[in-house]
């Protein structure tokens, strides 16, 4: 029986000799569409809507044609062939007796054997390209110009009956005479110390003054020119009081949070503690203009806020990451036989005889969330002199005592105060306050860091022991 025009293609049923075509193979017949082959089993070779296993027709050579035979007519019309019958076309070749054998014609050539589908190589079908991967760009600290700054701009008129705290101390005005660029030469990175801990540096108040942050890590080899870590295994110690005053206070925690982290990441660490600063930035967000009881009358933690030189463009950039980073910060720390806390107080000793105590009473406070408390706690860590008058190497030797060491570090009371220096708003050379490095007194035993930097003075980064 012959295949009439607009049948299906012909599926030979097996004879002593099958000469099946296999599916990856097999060519359309009449414009018909080739029958698509089975997926493969390995379900990791499919790409797209074709198995990576069976590659396009078109990529293999047909089998050779079969050569012209007189008696054959073209394939477009399908004749009766005496000489060789096709076979019925069978819809369940089950059912149907097997047809007899027919001799293979002499010129018919030998089908070019063929692999199974799964022994193909797998560069048949190419892999889809990798998505194009791009390397994290490390941050780069940004400059920002330095601007005037009131540092203690405050709303004109309060209701009556309202009593803002004062703030805790004068700002003196820089003006726009005192901006002299600072771009000293990267010093060599600290050098490591074998398998121990790395040298120990500390860090004054910074209150906003990136640039002049940067600087500074620089000159001790601490970054490198872009602000990223270069000190290996050293340690840093921050003392607090990082926004409020200068011109980028959020750019400064930005830039300690991630100098922690690549300082991590090579061997050493970037640590930092809470001053009152972060505490009263931490109540402005909360609490805001709620009623706190200061002990003198009504206050707010917004009015302290701005007495003290909040800046607008840092509360509108403080997130919650900044806000949880600062309410974790520890407020009392041991290194290398120095006592490291941010105020010049003794009000630690009333949160516990322990550094962990006091550490931990701190963290509680911020978590119960109560202004009054969080307010109290702010008020005390505001406190200052504590070591700077004849009672001072005293008021030192009681917190020596309780917490250990030989030696205190500190910050927040700036030390052209406690040289009794006085800046001036005209802003004139001579009259910035002489700091040079780090203020040792009380008998040797208390080292003040606060260098000055919001009067003109310096921002100190200081390598501890100091040399004698």
């Amino acid at each position: 029986m012959t295949q009439g025009a607009g049948q299906d293609p012909v599926e030979r049923t097996a004879t002593l000799r099958d000469f099946r075509v296999p599916p990856y193979a097999r060519v359309p017949v009449q414009g018909n569409p080739a029958e698509p082959p089975a997926a493969p089993a390995d379900p990791t070779l499919h790409l797209g809507t074709r198995p990576a296993a069976y590659p396009e027709p078109v990529t293999f050579p047909e089998p050779p044609a079969r050569p012209e035979q007189p008696t054959h007519p073209e394939p477009t019309a399908y004749s009766e062939q005496p000489t060789h019958p096709e076979p019925a076309r069978y819809s369940e070749p089950a059912t149907y007796s097997e047809p007899p054998a027919r001799p293979e014609p002499a010129a018919y050539p030998e089908p070019t054997p063929h692999p199974e589908p799964a022994a193909y190589r797998e560069t048949a079908a190419p892999a889809a390209p990798a998505a194009a991967v791009h390397p994290a760009t490390s941050p780069v600290v940004t400059a920002h110009a330095a601007a005037p700054h009131p540092g203690s701009g405050y709303p004109g008129d309060f209701p009556d009956g309202y009593t803002p705290t004062e703030r805790d101390l004068p700002v003196i005005q820089r003006g726009d005479t005192l901006q002299v660029p600072v771009t000293p030469a990267a010093a060599p990175a600290p050098a490591p110390t074998g398998d121990g801990p790395g040298p120990l540096f500390v860090v004054g108040d910074v209150h906003g003054y990136l640039d002049e942050l940067v600087a500074a890590l620089r000159a001790q080899g601490l970054v490198d020119e872009n602000g990223g870590w270069a000190a290996g295994n050293a340690r840093l110690w921050f003392l607090g009081d990082f926004t409020d005053r200068g011109p980028d206070g959020i750019g400064v925690i930005d830039l300690v949070m991630r100098l922690s982290a690549e300082a991590a990441a090579a061997g050493g660490y970037c640590k930092a503690l809470m001053g009152n600063h972060e505490l009263l930035l931490i109540g402005a967000k909360r609490f805001g203009d709620t009623p706190v009881n200061s002990g003198a009358g009504t206050a707010t933690f917004q009015a302290a806020w701005l007495l003290n030189g909040g800046q607008k463009h840092d509360m509108d950039r403080l997130q919650d990451v900044h806000l949880q980073w600062m309410s974790r910060l520890d407020a009392v720390v041991s290194e290398d036989d120095h006592l490291l806390l941010h105020s010049d107080t003794t009000a630690y000793l009333e949160y516990g005889e322990t550094i962990e105590d006091v550490n931990e009473t701190v963290h509680e406070i911020i978590r119960r969330n109560d202004a009054d408390e969080v307010w109290d706690l702010f008020r005390k860590f505001t406190k200052r002199f504590a070591f700077r008058d004849e009672g001072g190497p005293q008021a030192v030797q009681e917190l020596l005592g309780t917490y250990g060491g030989s030696r205190i570090v500190h910050g927040h009371s700036p030390i052209p105060y406690l040289l009794g220096q006085v800046g001036t708003e005209d802003g004139e050379e001579d009259s910035r306050p002489a700091v040079e490095g780090p203020h040792v007194y009380a008998d040797g035993l208390a080292i003040a860091m606060d260098g000055g930097v919001t009067m003109a003075g310096k921002l100190l980064v200081v390598q501890l022991p100091l040399a004698d």
